[in-house]
């Protein structure tokens, strides 16, 4: 205070001084101004701001009608695409709004007033043998094609989604009686997916069926990419369950599934479809494992904590490796997986950017929602990016989808699918929150038990 004084006593007396001088045509003398230090935040604090900004995105600018996550979002044209809503991103964003509820962003009775709109919109949009499609018309209810064959029911889409609304029954089964009957909601919801008809009498699930195409997508589902979680939902089923051979047969290809390569010393565990030698794009280690847990979670393929820690540290040390020598990459700036993207003419593109497929593009999502493998890789590259490229790479619902030092280019775009796995991993980082609502649900316990995985950490 004394010093505050004196200050004050000099400012004025300067004031006075330099009044008197202007009037006889002296100089004019200025206080300095004073910048208050920059103030860091913690880590904590930045986690939670970077948590509670990406909620937004599932909750300021989801679709209006239903409730449900916009495919995209972009601030600059915020009518466009308005009204398509995509089923796994929707499910991502189920969780969140689990997230935000337990941390106070919003109250348990607003978070039972969306999840009711949206099991209310979900209980008359349009299904294919139980299945949602990729997108729907929020308004309508009705299928948006995601292609010209792809204008049916969406298996791995549904699987995401399902995830999210045993999560939401989790929490709020023995909860108020609004409460219940949302979760008494999902519950039906999940229950009416026919899992046995995508297997096409197979010992194995495919991808997609159409009305008009019937099976001429012809995706099945073999191992090892982001679909994990679509058998664990199909084993879970009370109602209409395959059996574990599609699983061992179809998805882990009779064993051809395992890997015995190595990258950086790291073991890949898993044959990654397509990018054998560095391992996939990095939703692989997300999207399946929000809800399912990996921390001592093994079948006899994999260790699923090794293999998902494994494959985000051989795209972060490709990262600080830098073969292409992109500007910015490096120990706080890493992270490649499937965004936006950039063409070579500077227009937005989209892309599944992996060490073998290097754009130059890092995608915020791919080291956020690896916190819990990699936290302190993980918290580098949000606090560089929130620190140094602010201005260039925060918005209204957290980071941008994607960012480039190289071409100082940033995507100021949000996708469901990339902002969802953020504020789900974040929150299982801090508390483990989603992971012990899905993991402790009895029919994903015996689902997993049916397809031969033990857990260590919940005693199966």
């Amino acid at each position: 205070m004394i010093k505050f004084s004196i200050l004050v006593m000099l400012f004025s007396f300067l004031g006075c001084d330099s009044s008197s001088s202007t009037s006889s045509g002296g100089a004019v003398v200025t206080p300095p101004v004073v910048v208050p230090p920059v103030v860091k935040l913690s880590d904590e604090e930045l986690i939670d701001l970077v948590q509670k900004q990406t909620f937004a995105y599932f909750w300021n600018y989801a679709q209006t009608n239903s409730g449900m996550a916009r495919e995209r979002y972009i601030p600059q044209d915020p009518s466009f695409d308005q009204n398509i809503v995509t089923t796994g991103g929707s499910g991502f964003g189920l969780m969140a709004i689990v997230s935000a509820m337990s941390r106070g962003y919003i109250t348990k009775a607003q978070g039972a007033e969306r999840l009711n709109k949206i099991a209310n919109f979900l209980t008359t949009a349009e299904r294919f043998h139980g299945a949602w499609p990729h997108w729907i018309n929020g308004t309508t209810g009705r299928v948006i094609p995601f292609g010209t064959k792809d204008n049916g029911g969406d298996l791995v889409e549904t699987s995401f989604l399902v995830a999210g609304m045993i999560t939401v029954r989790e929490y709020f089964k023995n909860g108020t009686t609004e409460e219940k009957a949302v979760a008494q909601k999902f519950d039906e919801l999940w229950k009416g997916v026919d899992w046995q008809w995508y297997t096409n009498n197979q010992n194995m699930l495919f991808w997609h069926w159409s009305p008009n195409y019937n099976w001429e997508m012809n995706f099945p589902l073999e191992g090892y990419n982001e679909c994990l979680i679509t058998y664990v939902m199909a084993a879970a089923s009370p109602t209409n369950p395959i059996a574990p051979a599609a699983y061992h047969e179809g998805w882990a290809r009779s064993g051809g599934i395992v890997s015995a390569k190595t990258k950086y010393n790291l073991p890949l565990i898993l044959k990654h479809n397509g990018a054998e030698e560095f391992g996939g794009p990095l939703f692989w280690a997300h999207y399946s494992y929000l809800g399912l847990d990996p921390n001592l979670l093994t079948d006899k393929y994999a260790n699923y904590w090794d293999l998902n820690s494994n494959h985000t540290k051989i795209n972060y040390l490709y990262c600080v490796a830098n073969p292409k020598s992109y500007k910015g990459y490096g120990p706080n700036y890493w992270g490649l997986t499937a965004s936006y993207s950039r063409n070579t003419d500077g227009s937005i593109a989209y892309d599944a950017h992996m060490p073998s497929n290097d754009k130059g593009i890092i995608s915020p999502t791919a080291a956020i929602s690896s916190i819990v493998y990699t936290p302190v890789e993980s918290k580098a590259l949000m606090r560089n990016l929130y620190e140094n490229h602010k201005t260039d790479t925060w918005g209204v619902a957290g980071f941008y989808d994607a960012h480039s030092q190289q071409y100082q280019w940033t995507a100021q775009r949000y996708l469901a699918i990339d902002q969802g796995p953020e504020m789900v991993m974040l929150e299982n980082y801090r508390s483990g929150l989603l992971w012990q609502l899905f993991m402790n649900a009895p029919e994903v316990k015996q689902g997993l038990i049916t397809l031969g995985f033990h857990s260590g950490k919940y005693g199966f």
